[in-house]
């Protein structure tokens, strides 16, 4: 649990960013690329990105060892050249410092280029710069322009949100569970601590590459920072790309996102098999995989095993109220791990992550 407290002046200086901050976008993108969890949904998107990182952006990986990230990673620009030049505003000491606190429990000497980097060489904060905008121009702007439109939506809601409640209303709106009491707002995080605003206000900053806990940032000089995620809570899909049921296949495969379209009734297993062309074994196990995610209900009536779609499941299909038509016999999509070999044949470091 974190305790967030706060003055009277922190609350006058409560606000939300009012624009996307490209570097904590990607520091997000990174994280959710590295988490091992909602592997339906984001497996292929993380082997897809995976795959695509540039060699440049390697370097990244060096300064988070175990997943421990310095904080002068936490970049709030809305600007991606002023995001990129910040990172050396921070004053030597503190990075020195940051640098010793994410590389000392681990054995060993750090790479060259991070004893570099605390030594202040230029060449070493020009590699990092170069490894950030390598990342973010291959993660992140392909979809920048969505980024955008859904900040702009999010800035909107909240703003209407504070405008008819209030403040403190919108704080715990904001992070489900969350409880604000005599200036304290207490947040479910894996961080257990206190952070004193002491005057600085906090920004509220929303990301839309994550689905976890809030993220702190607590910058050297000016007010701190909570990331919260306030996306769709899929991979994100270029503008113009095909339609939603297109951008399931892509993230689902085309079986697992026709088998809920058609469960918007009740199909037995072998129902779906005949609508799918595929083998009742086949049917089954994606229906399985859906189950296990929370998009697909299965109950025993009698012999016959009966499948629907969960109100999760007609949430990501919402566009399609609808069973799909009878489709032909088709060949089984790839399970999501079929090329992981492939991926494994180039293997990256860890990307970073805020601490």
């Amino acid at each position: 649990m974190l305790r967030i407290h706060f003055t009277a002046a922190d609350f006058a200086r409560v606000r939300f960013a009012p624009r996307p901050a490209p570097l904590q976008e990607l520091n997000t993108a990174l994280m959710t690329m590295c988490r091992p969890d909602h592997d339906l949904l984001f497996d292929r998107w993380r082997r897809r990105l995976l795959r695509a990182l540039p060699a440049a952006a390697e370097p990244l990986a060096d300064l988070v060892p175990g997943g421990r990230a310095p904080q002068f990673l936490d970049v709030f620009h809305a600007d991606l050249t002023e995001a990129l030049d910040s990172a050396r505003t921070w004053r030597p000491a503190l990075v020195r410092a940051e640098i010793e606190r994410v590389h000392a429990p681990h054995p060993g000497p750090a790479p060259q280029w991070v004893r570099a980097l605390h030594r202040g060489d230029a060449d070493a904060w020009r590699l990092l710069r170069r490894a950030q905008q390598a990342a973010f121009e291959t993660a992140l702007r392909p979809v920048w322009p969505v980024v955008q439109d859904l900040h702009q939506a999010e800035f909107t809601r909240q703003a209407l949100t504070v405008a008819e409640h209030g403040t403190a209303a919108a704080l715990t709106a904001l992070v489900p569970g969350s409880r604000l009491h005599e200036g304290v707002w207490e947040v479910a995080a894996p961080r257990v601590g206190d952070l004193h605003l002491r005057g600085r206000g906090l920004v509220l900053q929303p990301t839309f590459h994550w689905t976890g806990h809030p993220l702190v940032a607590e910058p050297p000089d000016g007010p701190a920072f909570l990331t919260y995620p306030a996306g769709p809570g899929l991979p994100l899909a270029p503008s113009g790309a095909a339609g939603t049921d297109e951008a399931l296949a892509e993230v689902l495969g085309r079986t697992r996102r026709d088998i809920l379209l058609l469960l918007a009734d009740e199909h037995t297993t072998s129902g779906l098999a005949r609508r799918l062309g595929v083998s009742n074994a086949t049917a089954s196990a994606h229906a399985a995989a859906l189950r296990g995610a929370g998009l697909v209900s299965t109950v025993r009536a009698g012999r016959a095993v009966l499948h629907r779609r969960t109100a999760l499941g007609g949430l990501l299909v919402r566009r399609h109220p609808r069973p799909a038509p009878d489709m032909p016999a088709q060949q089984t999509s790839p399970h999501p791990s079929g090329d992981l070999d492939a991926a494994l044949r180039r293997p990256r470091p860890t990307p970073p992550a805020p601490p």
